[in-house]
């Protein structure tokens, strides 16, 4: 088999299919969750706290130095890293119920008593009589043998 004939195998799969739909939709909500949180849930956050912008918030290790271009500012910018902790905590927080309405429905499904297994029709039941009969006859599921 050839290695393009085995990729094309590899690809039609519809698990490898479900996977990059699972990768693409993640990516747009995570787009999602990070819109909601720079624009909806820290903009209020922000006015609670005097304005204050929590993206901006930082810890300068070394400041800038505007006479020369090479000396950059250095900071930890732990601003950025709240709001990034807020979209974790959003997208698993997501996830969590997606995983506990699909365990929920497994559950649901496997509660579910088995259909009733429908009457005989009367033919069958005419069938298992004769059979019935027929091993009373030859003494088959007795222990002794039949009587010549």
């Amino acid at each position: 088999m050839s290695i393009v004939s085995e990729f094309r195998e590899f690809i039609s799969r519809g698990n490898v299919i479900d996977l990059a739909v699972g990768v693409i939709i993640g990516a747009s909500f995570n787009a999602i969750v990070k819109s909601l949180v720079d624009q909806v849930i820290m903009p209020p956050i922000g006015l609670l706290t005097c304005g204050v912008d929590f993206s901006r918030l930082k810890w300068i290790l070394r400041p800038e130095n505007p006479e020369t271009e090479a000396v950059e500012q250095v900071a930890i910018q732990y601003g950025a890293f709240i709001n990034t902790i807020i979209q974790f905590v959003i997208v698993a927080w997501a996830v969590f119920l997606l995983v506990k309405l699909v365990n929920s429905i497994r559950r649901k499904e496997a509660e579910k008593p088995p259909e009733a297994q429908p009457a005989p029709s009367p033919t069958e039941v005419l069938l298992m009589e004769i059979r019935d009969q027929l091993k009373a006859q030859n003494g088959v599921g007795s222990k002794t043998p039949p009587t010549p």
